[in-house]
């Protein structure tokens, strides 16, 4: 087995195993259903923080920290890519609150065409007929699901296209994955910190240490957003975008199922039915992979 072959597969583990995690967050988020968005998501930063620097230190990746940090360009796309995070995290966190669990999972459900459309524009990707076709059958969909959300229509676009946005900027910025999400913290980190202030002093005051479980909770978001996105860097800067962008169906599917299974949400047959098509195409796009990759694997060199 080469050593190309393991690099894809281990990509694609990475791939999968983000993907199952951000499925999972809505179960998660019930720990900490009663502290306020902002709050929940300024601990979120900080957790993130030193839990990325340590694992920096442990690997002896300072240099690279140095490096990426004197790199004005990189400075700045990930500052951009950390404004978009932010804002993904704040509204994927009220949706779920607020009990839009299907506005949350119709917003990556069109992430993976979003993500397509970008590495076609911007990195110059192509894909096969049968891809096209995979493509369009899950944009009919989409489509469906689309048409029966309208009112938070807004919230399933913001989602789908600030996290696409970040994943086209993390592929194309000189900083691996570690590095540039501890990076993203120590830009967010000073308005998190500001913010926290604020709410113990003149705000309405800290969640943090009001209970046990919740607390945990708090905390535990450290570790839920660094690991998929540690997961999901690693894999973009390996794989295609728009194979990227594809594999983005799983987490949703898994969101869609806890709404329908943990939260009680309806299902109404025309999501029913967009379901059917989504994975209908995801199993084209599949074959069409699997295909690709083993005429790969016997090509004469």
């Amino acid at each position: 087995m080469t050593q190309a072959t393991l690099s894809s597969r281990r990509a694609l583990a990475f791939a999968l195993g983000a993907h199952v995690i951000w499925g999972s967050m809505p179960v998660y988020l019930l720990l900490v259903h009663e502290v306020p968005v902002f709050e929940y998501v300024a601990w979120r930063t900080l957790f993130t923080l030193p839990l990325c620097l340590a694992v920096i230190v442990f690997r002896g990746s300072m240099g690279e920290l140095g490096a990426v940090l004197r790199n004005r360009r990189a400075i700045l796309t990930l500052a951009a890519s950390a404004g978009l995070i932010a804002v993904n995290w704040c509204l994927y966190v009220w949706a779920i609150k607020t009990d839009h669990v299907y506005a949350a999972s119709l917003g990556y459900y069109i992430l993976p065409l979003t993500m397509m459309l970008l590495g076609l524009v911007f990195l110059g990707e192509r894909l096969t007929r049968r891809q096209w076709a995979a493509v369009a059958l899950a944009g009919v969909g989409v489509a469906a699901l689309a048409a029966g959300a309208m009112t938070t229509l807004w919230v399933s676009l913001t989602l789908a296209l600030s996290f696409g946005t970040y994943g086209l900027l993390r592929k194309t910025v000189a900083a691996g994955p570690l590095v540039g999400l501890a990076v993203e913290s120590m830009v967010l980190a000073p308005f998190a910190i500001g913010f926290l202030g604020w709410s113990a002093n003149m705000g309405p005051g800290l969640a943090i240490g009001r209970d046990a479980l919740e607390t945990f909770g708090i905390v535990m978001g450290g570790p839920m957003t660094a690991v998929p996105l540690l997961m999901f860097a690693a894999a973009a800067r390996a794989m295609p975008f728009t194979v990227m962008g594809f594999l983005q169906f799983l987490s949703p599917t898994v969101v869609f199922l806890i709404g329908l299974l943990v939260f009680g949400e309806d299902l109404h047959p025309a999501q029913l039915a967009s379901f059917v098509a989504i994975w209908a195409a995801a199993a084209v796009f599949t074959w069409d992979l699997v295909r690709s990759s083993h005429r790969a694997a016997v090509r004469p060199l």
